[in-house]
């Protein structure tokens, strides 16, 4: 047997388009210019963003009919959102720069080999910092950060820091009252 795309011909001229699309008309503005453009284009191919939301135009989103974006939500530079399942971003949430999004992975004990989906969610006040990975399927709860670089495979929970590969519990979140 062999490998057997989950795509349609539609879905993949659909994803074609949208690149064709983002390249020449989100990715010359560099970094948070002409943002609610960047959103409207989202937009116009199905995603559902804010008005109040941030895509740096060096992102890359796989199917943006399948992104989910909250106020204040943020999508920094060079982040991959492999949003094969639906990836939801919270309120006042942040993936930082060259952080992974991967929501699809293969069945490794099917000689099919075929291809598996779950969605991932980061939840409000959650950050995800730079070039993290995050795995299919997995919750990043309220308020918890996932260090930087680290690999994360199960569900964070909410109010903890996580890092390392892969990720491990570091402490408990705490936010000092400002003065």
């Amino acid at each position: 047997m062999h490998f057997q795309s989950p795509y349609t011909t539609a879905n993949r001229v659909k994803r074609m388009l949208w690149c064709i699309c983002w390249t020449l008309l989100a990715r010359p503005f560099p970094k948070s210019t002409f943002m609610p453009w960047k959103r409207c284009l989202l937009r116009l191919f199905g995603a559902k963003v804010a008005d109040t939301a941030n895509v740096y135009a060096s992102v890359c989103v796989f199917m943006p009919w399948n992104l989910v974006m909250k106020d204040h939500a943020c999508l920094a530079s060079g982040v991959d959102c492999y949003n094969a399942a639906p990836v939801e971003i919270g309120v006042n949430a942040t993936v930082s720069q060259r952080s992974f999004l991967c929501t699809a992975s293969h069945n490794i004990t099917s000689s099919r080999h075929e291809q598996i989906e779950r969605p991932i969610v980061i939840a409000d006040r959650a950050w995800v910092a730079a070039e993290a990975f995050i795995g299919p399927g997995v919750t990043v709860g309220e308020g918890a950060v996932v260090g930087a670089r680290a690999a994360v495979f199960k569900d964070v929970e909410a109010w903890t820091v996580v890092g390392g590969n892969p990720a491990r519990f570091i402490k408990k979140r705490v936010i000092c009252s400002e003065e």
